[in-house]
């Protein structure tokens, strides 16, 4: 995937957590953790939120897709609703690269060793290979992300 593709999807995963789930939509559920990529092809289409993973956790989120561009590009895309407080989740780092929209509250970022506070509307992202971490930066107030992951198979 080059340049021009990549940000072309850019616009879908700003306006992905306001799309309406629709009867006609393609299904593409995400992958257990520790689970083999055999990950559905996916297809140009609309994707509709999926249901709560883990709902009565401080941590909450809901997958839109999770499968393979041509050319066997990896895409996921979710949003994290994380409440007043929750815990950190664990430093980790993977093959494909991360980026984080903002949605509401302050989250912090650590990529590489840097810690970076963002706020609504802004975003980050985390290159390949780079140890990782968010967690929302207020203890009274929550905080919600959109992730979109971009990369080969794992």
């Amino acid at each position: 995937m080059n340049r021009r593709e990549f940000s072309a999807l850019l616009p879908l995963a700003l306006a992905a957590p306001a799309l309406a789930p629709s009867a006609n939509a393609q299904a593409a559920a995400p992958q257990p953790a520790g689970a083999p990529a055999q990950l559905p092809k996916l297809a140009s289409g609309e994707y509709p939120q999926g249901p709560a993973t883990n709902p009565q956790s401080p941590r909450v989120s809901r997958h839109y897709l999770a499968g393979l561009l041509p050319d066997n590009i990896r895409l996921e895309a979710h949003v994290t609703f994380l409440a007043p407080g929750a815990p950190p989740e664990q430093i980790a780092h993977h093959k494909h690269s991360e980026m984080w929209f903002i949605h509401e509250g302050t989250a912090t970022l650590m990529t590489a060793g840097t810690t970076r506070t963002l706020k609504a509307g802004e975003m980050g992202l985390c290159i390949a290979g780079d140890d990782h971490y968010i967690t929302n930066a207020s203890k009274t107030e929550p905080a919600s992300y959109f992730v979109v992951a971009v990369g080969p198979p794992e």
